[in-house]
């Protein structure tokens, strides 16, 4: 079996270095290639490089590790790591996810790796024999319905958020205040943001990223490392080649690629 790599996310620098030091010891072939700081980090380091093991935190500030394992899915084996045990004793039961709690406990680390190791040797051998690779115990199906609910009973632990009502643009020789809600989309251009809304474009000087992590979840969503669209705004989606997509939005001719650690949010469409 070729070496295994991981992804470590925790917005706590510490932690990411406890975790990295303890597999280190524990499975010294195990190559940790990123470490993240939030869950939006993770998914575009995942996207990059495609490790086989994910270890989540699951409290992280914007996109935490339960949003960020819904876009990774089933490309990797999933570990949240978590003070609180309820938030996954369930997936963890269903032979889903594995997960850890903080403090870490070596003993518990070595029995999630033993479990991983077993894991991905029956998936090496699958491929190896030309044979589909063997999936984790829940359907794709369960684990999303899993997932959502772990999403859910996050978003009601954390209490309401005070989500960005209004986005400043310059016009011309004007200042724009521009109602989220009349936003259609937003696009990354550099260090700059293009705003698309019902009146018009116009760029700002804020990056996606930290626009992202402003906006109501429950009506914006990135469907591409560069692109967030108002989901009251969307009219369908169309699954492209692979495993990606687009959308067309309402009253509009162009249309917006949804790159595949999107597409779930569209699942039900």
């Amino acid at each position: 079996m070729t070496a295994c790599t991981a992804l470590i996310a925790d917005d706590e620098p510490l932690l990411r270095e406890q975790l990295a030091l303890h597999l280190k010891r524990l499975w010294p072939e195990l190559e940790v290639v990123a470490r993240a700081r939030n869950g939006r980090e993770a998914v575009e380091l995942f996207d990059q490089l495609q490790p086989d093991v994910c270890f989540l935190d699951v409290h992280m500030p914007g996109m935490n590790g339960v949003e960020a394992a819904r876009s990774i899915g089933r490309r990797a084996s999933i570990v949240f790591v978590t003070a609180y045990e309820n938030y996954a004793v369930e997936a963890f039961r269903q032979g889903a996810i594995d997960y850890l709690v903080k403090p870490l406990e070596e003993a518990r680390l070595q029995d999630t790796i033993d479990r991983l190791r077993t894991r991905l040797k029956e998936r090496f051998a699958a491929t190896t024999a030309s044979r589909p690779a063997p999936l984790d115990e829940a359907a794709p199906s369960d684990m999303d319905a899993l997932l959502d609910r772990m999403a859910l009973q996050l978003r009601d632990r954390l209490g309401p958020q005070p989500w960005l009502k209004w986005i400043k643009a310059s016009v011309g020789s004007t200042v724009r205040l521009i109602p989220v809600e009349q936003v259609l989309y937003l696009k990354s251009d550099t260090k700059y943001t293009l705003v698309a809304w019902e009146g018009g474009e116009a760029l700002i000087r804020k990056t996606i990223r930290e626009l992202a992590d402003t906006l109501d979840p429950q009506c914006f969503a990135q469907i591409h490392r560069s692109v967030i669209v108002n989901l009251q705004q969307v009219a369908h989606f169309a699954h492209s080649n692979g495993d990606s997509g687009e959308v067309q939005l309402k009253g509009r001719s162009e249309t917006l690629a949804v790159s595949r650690s999107y597409v779930h949010l569209f699942r039900q469409m």
